[in-house]
């Protein structure tokens, strides 16, 4: 009894002493304290905030097993077990790693060098796997819908290609680079955004404005430069795997494999598959193209002396996608009976940096794609190779104050199809051609809180002669929470026509093409201002507002306008502007809730003939949504994501079209949950197009002529007019062009990531 007593005592004793446990500890990253990192322990209420030195402490703690939370702004979430035993205090120091999200984070598009953001004299946007996995999408293409002044642009109500505009240009004034090279282009466009595996993706750096100076023809409007994971941030095995209520089936899996001491390896395995048919909105179309895609994507690292770089990267993309009416297999392909658009894309990529063994920085990069493409639109074949060779040294070199950098590029281009395109007297003629380029630039820092970039390039082209384009940027930091950046920049765009512009080769318009096309032209200035606001409590917000101004010359747009049966190509005899305002507002609490909340106003028009128009499917109006929220006592993870956009002009085909000449207000929402309360994994679900919005609301019909694709029925006059008659009293012809937003309309989608570091 005496003993019972004894033991009894000594426990609550133990428990007495076990209540009054304290855990601290200091919060740092690159040895410097973190200050106003939220600190708590999981499944508890006991929590706080590191102080203005990362200091933080927790006391009134029970014996038992618990995990430790930190996480801060700016900085990957980090997870400690620990164990409350027999010590009263328990220590526990955590270091944090910088996120891909920070303000701080290191891009290289807008200089081709690796600066800090905020040091940068050209504004740059940065996007992490984290923004990617808020709305979990099978491409880059759909992922991009939810960037404040990005939007894909679907340009077939068939087959469901489409391209990306930026700031409300056309999709051929983006250039998509893949780790600083631009392989993405051309006939690559329309599909090369599909297939890139999402966990290889380490950011996305997008800058808004002509960036020809640094990386030529095509980087008009804008650029998205793709950079992947390098081996050493790399999970050791990752698998991300969704499906959704329409029955498409995504599968992302990477690893990352160790050759020895000195080579690693990372491959990357994307696969997609929709093969239902669909048609809600009843015209006995598909909804939605169907698709089955493969794409492999393997990088190289290579440890060299003085940490100098070495990588190679190839990746091999297969696509078998098709759409049109209901009753068509494979057996019709080509043929006016039953009309699909069938497209089979094969294409390969190699990348790779090189640097030289030299004492001066001094860096080859290369890239070469090969681009096959059979398809065919109803009856017409569209059978095309292009092939891209590129390669570029640069010498970065630093002389006090001015930072230097040096380079020529080569380009190699090659495209051959069976249109007009590469037609001649001759007959069938590939079109090849070689330009070499040279372009110098110089980042002068006055002091810290001023920078002056400027610089030159020179290219050459054997068709259209000396093609010069400067730039210059000014950076002026009134502290280091307040930034203004002016940037003028020039740029160059050399047409290839039947690369880009699918409505060249679907529906029943001819093809008219004027005359000579010569390179387009643009000039463009950009005003932007970034703002950062620390509050005590924790509480950040980040304000990156821009107003931008683009004059193109020379430029060449689709006219759907003069005469109804055809699209007519020339170079524009007056002026093409676009201008606008785009912000960003970033806002982050203690208490887990996030915005992030982006709008642009833009107007893009044309000018000719003293007439001012609307550029057709370009949106007054965007804005963009992403509002998070952490239930950290459950480990679960909300994210509510949309956007939204104003009318756009739309291509009718005859004065009595029915259909809307300008499209609604219209908006796409997601919601979706995040379990991450197993180690390892991550399981996720929710509902794409909360409001099932679809473009046929309010519209008779959104395929001209569904009936009949093949215009059998139509009649024309002596002047080539359709002319309106019982069965086509619209006077129409078959048309799918009429497209501004997807088809798809709500849907649930569950998928579960796994994840190895």
């Amino acid at each position: 009894m005496n003993r019972s007593l004894f033991i009894l005592s000594i426990l609550f004793s133990f428990v007495g002493w076990a209540q009054n446990a304290t855990l601290k500890g200091v919060v740092t990253s690159d040895g410097i304290g973190v200050p106003f990192a939220n600190v708590y322990l999981k499944e508890t209420k006991n929590g706080t905030a590191t102080d203005e030195n990362g200091t933080y402490s927790i006391t009134n703690l029970a014996l038992g097993n618990y995990v430790l939370l930190i996480s801060a702004i700016g900085y990957e979430t980090k997870r400690r077990s620990f164990l409350i035993g027999k010590d009263a205090t328990i220590t526990l120091d955590i270091k944090l790693e910088p996120s891909a999200e920070a303000l701080d984070e290191m891009v290289v598009t807008g200089t081709l060098k690796a600066v800090n953001r905020l040091e940068s004299a050209v504004p740059v946007e940065v996007y992490s796997p984290t923004f990617l996995k808020k709305n979990p999408t099978p491409s880059i293409f759909e992922a991009l819908q939810n960037v404040n002044g990005v939007r894909p642009q679907i340009n077939c109500n068939v087959c469901n290609t489409g391209d990306i505009h930026i700031n409300g240009l056309e999709g051929p004034y983006t250039l998509v680079l893949i780790d600083g090279m631009p392989i993405v282009s051309g006939l690559g466009t329309v599909y090369g955004l599909s297939g890139i595996p999402n966990s290889l993706i380490d950011q996305i750096e997008i800058v808004k404005g002509p960036a020809s100076t640094l990386y030529g023809s095509e980087a008009v409007g804008g650029l998205i430069n793709i950079i992947t994971k390098n081996t050493l941030e790399a999970p050791e095995f990752f698998a991300d795997a969704f499906v959704t209520g329409w029955g498409e089936y995504n599968l992302d899996v990477g690893a990352k494999v160790e050759l020895g001491k000195k080579t690693a390896m990372l491959l990357g395995v994307n696969y997609f598959k929709y093969d239902q048919l669909i048609d809600n909105n009843g015209d006995n179309f598909t909804d939605l193209t169907l698709q089955d895609r493969i794409s492999i994507f393997q990088k190289w690292s290579f440890k060299r002396t003085k940490s100098r770089l070495f990588s190679l990267a190839g990746r091999f993309f297969y696509e078998d996608r098709w759409g049109g009416e209901l009753q068509w297999t494979p057996e019709f392909r080509g043929g006016d009976e039953v009309y699909g658009e069938s497209i089979y894309t094969r294409r390969w990529e190699l990348l790779g940096q090189y640097q030289l063994p030299l004492d001066e920085k001094v860096m080859l990069s290369f890239s070469y794609n090969d681009h096959s493409q059979n398809s065919v639109y109803g009856d017409l074949p569209y059978l095309a190779d292009q092939r891209i060779g590129f390669g570029q040294l640069t010498w970065h070199k630093a002389i006090g104050k001015h930072d230097l950098l040096f380079g020529s590029a080569l380009r190699y281009n090659y495209y051959d199809d069976d249109t007009a395109a590469t037609q001649d007297l001759r007959g069938n003629q590939a079109d090849e051609i070689v330009i070499p380029s040279l372009f110098v630039q110089d980042e002068f820092k006055f002091n810290k809180k001023h920078a002056l970039l400027a610089g030159l390039r020179y290219d050459y082209n054997s068709r259209h002669g000396n093609i010069f384009t400067p730039r210059a940027a000014y950076r002026f930091k009134f502290s280091d929470n307040d930034i203004f950046r002016v940037n003028f920049g020039t740029g160059f765009r050399v047409v290839n026509l039947f690369t880009e512009d699918h409505a060249a080769l679907t529906g029943a318009r001819d093809v008219v093409i004027t005359e000579a096309l010569n390179p387009e032209r643009s000039v463009n200035l950009n005003l932007n201002y970034l703002k950062k606001i620390y509050a005590d409590n924790g509480t950040f917000v980040s304000i990156d507002a821009s107003a931008f101004y683009t004059n193109f010359s020379n430029q060449i747009l689709p006219d759907y306008d003069t005469d109804p049966n055809q699209i007519i190509y020339d170079n524009l005899n007056g002026k093409s502007v676009s201008k606008g305002l785009s912000a960003n507002l970033e806002t982050v609490l203690p208490n887990g809730l996030r915005f992030l909340l982006g709008a642009t106003y833009q107007d893009v028009s044309q000018t000719e003939n003293g007439i001012t128009t609307q550029q057709i499917l370009t949106e007054r109006f965007t804005g963009t949504w992403n509002v998070s929220y952490n239930l950290r006592a459950i480990d679960l993870s909300i994210d509510y994501t949309g956007n939204l956009y104003g009318p756009m002009r739309l291509p009718l085909i005859s004065d009595l079209d029915p259909r809307s000449e300008f499209s609604p207000t219209w908006s796409i929402q997601n919601i979706q949950f995040t379990y991450k309360g197993i180690t390892n994994f991550e399981f996720y679900g929710g509902i794409k197009n909360l409001l099932n919005w679809t473009p046929n609301r309010n519209n008779p019909f959104i395929i001209a002529r569904a009936n009949d694709p093949f215009d059998q029925n139509v009649q024309f006059n002596d002047q080539g007019d359709v002319v309106a008659t019982p069965d086509n009293p619209f006077a129409l012809t078959f048309d799918p062009s009429y497209v501004y937003g997807p088809n798809q309309g709500i849907r649930a989608f569950l998928g579960m990531r796994y994840t190895i570091f």
